[in-house]
């Protein structure tokens, strides 16, 4: 069971690291996302969206090896992206880029509600502080 929460919090914090990439460039962030960036604060924006989403798969990766904090990562990944699909399901318009955004993130958020309902069932064993 261990391996499996691993695996499955390696799997969301790959696909919340892969946005990173739009901090290298404009290209990137259109290609990602499939949108047009004209607008320099737009860019702003969305290149500091990126470096968020960076801050959050490099969250969910390190706890995939702290069990103490496997709970808290689950939880802050799954706002992150229940709340997307949720804005695009209501949206109720969006690109293919968007769309395989939004099935990416059903794929993230079905590992971490498989992690928290390992965790439930089966707690692990509580890590030494010292």
């Amino acid at each position: 069971m261990k391996k499996l929460v691993t695996g499955a919090l390696l799997i969301a914090g790959a696909i919340n690291l892969y946005p990173l990439v739009g901090v290298i460039s404009v290209d990137q962030l259109e290609k990602l996302y499939g949108v047009s960036l004209d607008n320099g604060d737009l860019i702003i924006l969305m290149r500091h969206r990126a470096i968020l989403f960076g801050l959050l798969g490099t969250f969910l990766i390190y706890a995939a090896f702290r069990n103490s904090i496997q709970v808290l990562a689950c939880i802050a990944g799954l706002v992150s992206m229940i709340s997307f699909i949720a804005l695009a399901y209501t949206a109720g318009y969006f690109g293919t880029a968007l769309n395989k955004a939004m099935i990416t993130d059903v794929i993230g958020s079905v590992a971490l509600v498989a992690v928290l309902l390992i965790r439930w069932m089966r707690p692990l064993p509580r890590e030494s502080t010292w």
